[in-house]
């Protein structure tokens, strides 16, 4: 009888060394918190990807008015401005959108006011022709965040625009 009481004893003692072991406590750690950090991960690419995208459209409008200082603007004909603004990014997705323009304006305060051609400035100075150049595109981001149920758009339409004065 006493054998199988030291057996039973033995067997107490195992299970309360199991029960205080913490052998296997860092996988399941581990497992509870490795989706967790897998989404944060992917939302911080997913915002960089994001931040890039806008940085070629604000590249891309600004390549278009270097264009048009360094070859002039041509009212009748923008396409050579558009192609600057499409070919200036490796991002297949920016256009020149709205379409390059010009107009006159007689700046104050650092703010362009528009007067038509030949106007005169209160500065006394005559109106100088200005060209805007703007792009456009639309990111998608990686995850459809607003069907998981968070307030998170699934796509960004990111917008640029760069003025130069061409006389």
């Amino acid at each position: 009888m006493r054998a199988g009481r030291a057996g039973g004893n033995r067997l107490f003692h195992r299970a309360r060394e199991l029960a205080r072991g913490t052998g296997g406590a860092a996988a399941v750690e581990f497992a509870l918190l490795a989706p967790v950090l897998g989404m944060v991960l992917v939302g911080m690419v997913d915002f960089g990807l994001g931040v890039f995208v806008k940085m070629q459209v604000q590249n891309a409008a600004q390549a278009g008015a270097e264009y048009v200082i360094a070859n002039g603007f041509n009212t009748s004909n923008t396409t050579p401005v558009t192609t600057a603004v499409t070919t200036a990014s490796t991002y297949s997705g920016i256009t020149a959108s709205p379409v390059p323009s010009q107009f006159y304006a007689c700046p104050v305060n650092n703010v362009l006011n528009t007067v038509a051609s030949g106007a005169t400035c209160s500065s006394g100075k005559t109106a100088g022709t200005y060209v805007t150049v703007s792009a456009t595109a639309t990111y998608n981001t990686i995850i459809p965040y607003n069907q998981l149920g968070l307030s998170i758009p699934s796509s960004y339409t990111f917008t640029a625009a760069s003025t130069v004065r061409t006389q």
